[in-house]
């Protein structure tokens, strides 16, 4: 989430001792569940069993069959097949030996290929020949069964316990010095502390995408976190790792290290063809190790120099299926948890450069079936023009293309719920002397996808969605000539797109309102539509914050009448060195941060309300990261939804009780703690006269040292004074 983690992934973590003994990362269990040991000569071979018993006749047809689906995953031979038959009835004996070309390629074909179907009759099922010898020697197994002991039944944490607050706080995460605590947010006060803990991690800290787990990177590999106790749920071995990246629902985890893994002498969790692999990809739930891959070699120096640009592998919606680019060759797509490619092959796509997965599966107008959408961008290659094109996944279908020209660069951005694509083209012109920018609009969900094209005269520099919406806001930037000399950034204009009013349908889109002469670089949409905040990010002489409401109710001024939507500035503020932009996800509260990983002056973090208002702010010293906790999908139907909508005034009211008596607990628990100061004072006063008059009683003196100039209560005179307060005064005029 927070862009200083790719910035500092580079960054050195020495630590001379661990402080707390469960921060230790243990793979000893591991270490024994997982010790591979090899006999020399055979770790190439396998045992298929399950095959049909045939004749000696039909076995040659039965071994071609069976080397086609056993050279999915490598090279095995029809001569490197063998299968015995038993003499006493001419058939074979449903098993059969196969030789590989490498160990590796034998390993793949146990976790991808057992327990296929074969035909509709037979599931075949792959078995090292080395794991026959070991376990099946005699005296490795005990002939006689014997049950496992039943075990007693525990009671779990609840890994989604924070959604039970009765408040319905959220909370967040900041990693700050050597500590990272957890705390609920409190509003305007003080914020309350979770957990605390030193060490918890040594890189970084992120949350899973629905909230679930808390994740700890570390040189031996991944944690993660999670329960009301902050117990650790699961850990991945994979050494220095870099990055992690999760599946939508939580299901599947991708960890990568920009060094190759190499495997220790001693026993080890992982086997031997992750020897010099980068990414591993893991089950979650069972930590089981799915596959791994090695880092592409990219053609070129100039292009092997690039940065990673994460995440590499990327997810469809529905978890299916885990993809990533061979570039300028190919998208190879992989079936999960399978993880073959997906049809036994990658989709050849000559010079592709990205992909983007439609973040949800959608509905193509005029087809009963729903397939997951990719798209994709290829550049101008010798007398072919660039080309952005939209493919349905599994049927690897190309669903709609269109040519572009005279490109220099493409950026693909998806609606959050999959009904639109915009394709940021960045153009030159013919002399390439100068460059601008067209937006083309893909709308998904209607017949044959109609394209939208939006021409501009600038550079965008920043594209944004709404959330769940059809507005979108830009920011752009005029080139500054080749050779012309500036003392300052050039300034920006942000500019608001809604669509037009129009029954039955989303009209095109037209410009709200442009304000020029900005320094804003970014945009962050609530996540829940409607409030934008708009800001200068990383900068080192700006640090604006405008925050924008597009619903505004009230007045229409210098806006279009026929576009959805009513812009407001809602306040206007600034936040010196912020680097980060938090919203939180319920779309109440926004922080912004200063991280140390950015710069060293005045780290910490604001937190503002949706307004712009600010509620809080905190200086704090090598403040690292500041994150929200993610809420999942509400469980609510629409009706429910829009019911609540509906009775958001009573329900407002319940709210704006339980703030007041709230607000009043506090100040009753002030003033009783004054009183009990008072009484406290008045009872040692009281003990003390009276210790005073029986020391002078004892001494021959009067109990009352000053009765000589008390006052006689006939002689006392009482003045009264009033004192008049002005609370509230207001001026009506009366017509």
């Amino acid at each position: 989430m927070a862009p200083s983690i790719a910035d500092h992934e580079e960054e050195e973590y020495v630590h001379q001792e661990e402080e707390e003994e469960e921060d230790d990362i243990d793979f000893s269990d591991l270490h024994e569940q997982f010790e591979v040991q090899m006999e020399e000569g055979l770790d190439a071979f396998v045992v298929v069993d399950g095959l049909p018993v045939v004749t000696e006749e039909n076995k040659p047809k039965l071994v071609k069959f069976l080397t086609k689906r056993l050279n999915e995953v490598g090279r095995a031979k029809a001569d490197q097949i063998f299968m015995p038959i038993d003499e006493a009835t001419g058939k074979s004996q449903g098993y059969a030996f196969v030789e590989y070309e490498t160990a590796d390629q034998a390993t793949a074909a146990c976790k991808q290929l057992s327990g296929i179907a074969l035909d509709k009759k037979h599931t075949i099922y792959i078995n090292k020949l080395t794991d026959i010898e070991r376990y099946g020697r005699e005296g490795r197994i005990d002939e006689q069964y014997t049950p496992p002991p039943k075990e007693e039944y525990v009671q779990q944490e609840h890994f989604r316990w924070w959604l039970s607050d009765i408040n319905a706080r959220d909370q967040f995460i900041m990693y700050r010095g050597d500590n990272v605590g957890v705390f609920w947010n409190k509003k305007k006060d003080t914020p309350e502390q979770i957990v605390d803990r030193l060490m918890w991690t040594e890189m970084f800290v992120k949350w899973s995408p629905l909230g679930t787990f808390l994740t700890s990177m570390h040189p031996q590999g991944v944690q993660l976190w999670g329960g009301q106790s902050w117990k650790r749920i699961q850990r991945f071995y994979h050494p220095y790792v870099n990055m992690v990246e999760y599946s939508p629902k939580e299901n599947y985890l991708v960890s990568w290290s920009n060094r190759p893994i190499s495997l220790p002498d001693g026993p080890h969790p992982l086997g031997p063809e992750e020897e010099g692999k980068n990414f591993l990809v893991w089950d979650l739930k069972t930590g089981t190790l799915l596959r791994s891959f090695a880092n592409l070699e990219v053609r070129g120096e100039e292009e092997g120099k690039r940065k990673v640009q994460w995440p590499v592998f990327k997810w469809s919606a529905d978890e299916k299926y885990l993809a990533r680019i061979r570039p300028g060759q190919a998208i190879e797509v992989y079936e999960v948890p399978g993880m073959g490619l997906l049809g036994k092959k990658s989709v050849k796509i000559e010079g592709v450069v990205d992909f983007e997965w439609a973040p949800e599966t959608v509905k193509l107008a005029g087809r009963k079936d729903t397939e997951q959408l990719l798209a994709y961008w290829t550049p101008e290659m010798e007398n072919q023009s660039a080309r952005v094109g939209i493919m349905a996944i599994p049927s690897k279908t190309v669903v709609r293309t269109r040519n572009l020209f005279n490109v220099s660069d493409c950026k693909l951005h998806w609606q959050s719920e999959g009904k639109h694509l915009c394709v940021k083209v960045d153009r030159h012109t013919k002399t390439k002397k100068s460059t601008f920018t067209n937006l083309e609009f893909f709308r998904v969900t209607e017949k044959e996808i109609p394209v939208e094209l939006l021409e501009l005269k600038e550079t965008v520099i920043n594209f944004a969605w709404e959330p769940k919406g059809d507005r979108f806001v830009i920011i752009t930037q005029q080139e500054v000539p080749a050779g012309v000399q500036v003392g300052a950034a050039p300034k920006t204009s942000v500019s608001f797109y809604g669509p037009e009013i129009k029954k039955g349908s989303v009209g095109n889109f037209k410009l709200i309102k442009t304000i020029d002469k900005k320094n804003s670089n970014a945009i962050y949409w609530s996540p829940k539509g409607r409030f934008v905040l708009v800001g200068t990010v990383s900068s080192q002489q700006f640090f604006d914050l405008d925050f924008w409401d597009l619903d505004f109710d009230g007045e229409k001024k210098d806006q279009p009448t026929d576009v959805a939507a009513n812009l407001q500035l809602m306040n206007t503020a600034e936040h010196f060195g912020v680097t980060d932009v938090e919203w939180d996800p319920t779309g109440r509260y926004v922080a912004t941060s200063a991280s140390m990983w950015k710069h060293t002056m005045e780290n910490g973090y604001h937190l503002w309300d949706f307004k712009g208002t600010l509620l809080r702010e905190e200086h704090i010293d090598r403040f690292k990261q500041f994150l929200w906790r993610p809420r999942p999908p509400t469980m609510l139907s629409k009706e429910q939804q829009k019911q609540v909508r509906k009775n958001l005034r009573e329900y407002s009211r319940v709210f704006d009780e339980e703030d007041l008596y709230e607000t009043e607990t506090a100040n009753k628990e002030v003033i009783e703690a004054r009183k009990r100061a008072l009484q406290e004072w008045t009872a040692w006063r009281q003990r003390t006269e009276k210790q005073l008059r029986e020391e002078r009683v004892a001494r021959g003196l009067p109990a009352d040292p000053f009765e000589k100039f008390k006052v006689k209560k006939e002689e006392a005179t009482v003045i009264e004074e009033i004192v008049e307060e002005v609370i509230h005064e207001s001026e009506e005029i009366v017509a």
